[in-house]
């Protein structure tokens, strides 16, 4: 197994795996075949089981006639029909989906869904705290595109970061390595901005930032850069998502994502702890001042 801008932050993709996963909640309880529960909405027991997995749109039909058999009924009802209506509303970044790969939605929904955000890299800043500039000497450098697909895609990772805001943000802990906060991207100003952007973001309540030295080998656990996605829904399971150039793994096996959360660990174990990472930038912020 491995998406609407709601106040629930529920995408599409997640959305349709908390439906899924109440749905075969309640049928267990109503200790319920998949063969019968597909017989009573006059459909395959495979087509349950994609419900149950939210790997398909939902008709709000289906799932109506499923509470009903399942005897599910009053606000219990009410409240997973609303998921259903929201996760066929269109997502937030539909207007911009000539630049999301196709393999990227999934992430996108998976994201804002997210109660925490845990990101490892060694090359550059985190997507969610990049500034615009940043992230366009970033793209620029892998992205042969026109000025316009350029600026819609600096405008989508923006849009991303909302999920750090507003009245239920997520909890951000990011692993950096120095050497990405000290690499010349797109140049001196744009690196001091940026680098301000970071030290104002490590006091954010909700973001906390471990920055690993140049002295230590602190960051180096993984070979590639990867994200954990946790969920306040105990139906969602624990994600990691691994991104290539033309395409992206999505790990939920519970093994697999604990090797990772224990490399992210190890990384932050060794790196500079968040209440130190303002001063940390202080000192790197002397040189970009200087060659501005």
């Amino acid at each position: 197994m491995t998406q609407a801008f709601s106040d629930n932050r529920g995408g599409p993709t997640a959305l349709r795996m908390r439906v899924g996963a109440r749905l075969r909640r309640y049928r267990l309880a109503r200790q319920v075949s998949r063969e019968d529960a597909g017989w009573h909405i006059r459909a395959s027991e495979s087509k349950i089981s994609r419900m149950e997995l939210g790997r398909v749109p939902f008709k709000e039909r289906d799932v109506t006639d499923l509470l009903a058999f399942y005897g599910v009924d009053g606000d219990e009802r009410q409240s997973l029909l609303t998921l259903v209506r929201e996760a066929n509303t269109p997502a937030w970044w539909q207007p911009l989906s000539d630049v999301v790969p196709p393999w990227f939605t999934s992430y996108l929904g998976l994201e804002q869904a997210a109660s925490m955000i845990r990101t490892y890299d060694l090359h550059f800043v985190p997507a969610l705290l990049q500034t615009p500039d940043y992230t366009r000497a970033l793209l620029e450098l892998s992205c042969a595109c026109s000025e316009e697909e350029l600026d819609r895609r600096v405008s989508l990772r923006q849009a991303r970061q909302r999920v750090l805001r507003g009245a239920s943000p997520a909890v951000l802990w990011a692993a950096v390595d120095e050497a990405a906060l000290r690499r010349q991207l797109g140049g001196p100003e744009v690196m001091r901005r940026q680098l301000e952007v970071l030290a104002e973001a490590s006091r954010v309540p909700n973001i906390r930032l471990h920055i690993g030295s140049f002295r230590a080998d602190a960051l180096a656990t993984a070979a590639l850069p990867f994200t954990i996605l946790r969920f306040a829904e105990p139906e969602l399971p624990d994600m990691v998502y691994l991104e290539q150039p033309t395409g992206a793994t999505y790990v939920d096996r519970p093994l697999d994502v604990e090797h990772y959360t224990l490399a992210i660990d190890r990384a932050c174990a060794g790196a500079a702890p968040p209440n130190r990472a303002a001063s940390v930038i202080a000192g790197m912020l002397g040189p970009h001042r200087a060659a501005a």
